[in-house]
């Protein structure tokens, strides 16, 4: 009998090129211009799809875990930047929860709308705020689905106590797609 497959979850080692893990990232900007940045050299380095995100506590701006996408590189459909990011958040404070009892709030910074999937990690994650930079739209136009995602979508997570700021970057997050598609980047989930 064969063994079962085991999944190993990484970011390339470049992305550690990338960030201060000492550094208090202290605005919307600075926090999006890391995600952005993970995005592009993501595409740089065809390393996958043009997304990257990053998780910050709130209030000090100290980085505690960064994601790019990697469903092709690991083929896993589910590894999107922003469900890596959480993913390795959680890991590295040691809770399924980013906002387990005496934990600082955290929150998730995106270089792209999230899609279906990524707004319900984020509900699930215990984040307290959500920051985008692209818009869905923009990567829609690039040809990505990004699934059932509505107005009401957004509403949901609100109630749920998630703030959300979208736009912050966006000319810069969505040239982050349009170089991804002019360097024939596959479109995954189409």
């Amino acid at each position: 009998m064969a063994p079962l497959p085991r999944i190993r979850i990484e970011v390339p080692a470049w992305a550690s090129e990338l960030v201060d893990w000492d550094r208090a990232y202290t605005s919307d900007e600075e926090r999006m211009d890391l995600a952005i940045a993970l995005a592009r050299e993501n595409v740089l380095r065809e390393g996958g799809g043009p997304f990257g995100a990053a998780v910050f506590e709130a209030d000090s701006g100290r980085p505690v875990g960064v994601g790019v996408n990697l469903v092709m590189a690991l083929n896993n459909s589910v590894l999107h930047a922003e469900t890596v990011a959480l993913m390795l958040a959680q890991q590295r404070l040691g809770s399924y929860t980013l906002r387990a009892p005496g934990m600082p709030a955290h929150e998730l910074v995106a270089s792209c709308d999230p899609c279906a999937m990524c707004l319900g990690a984020t509900l699930w994650s215990g984040v307290t705020r959500l920051v985008c930079g692209a818009a869905r739209e923009d990567a829609v136009a690039i040809g990505f689905d990004e699934g059932p995602v509505f107005p009401a979508s957004y509403e949901y997570l609100e109630e749920r106590g998630i703030a959300i700021t979208r736009g912050v970057r966006r000319a810069e997050a969505r040239a982050v797609l349009e170089l991804y598609r002019d360097r024939g980047g596959i479109v995954y989930n189409a």
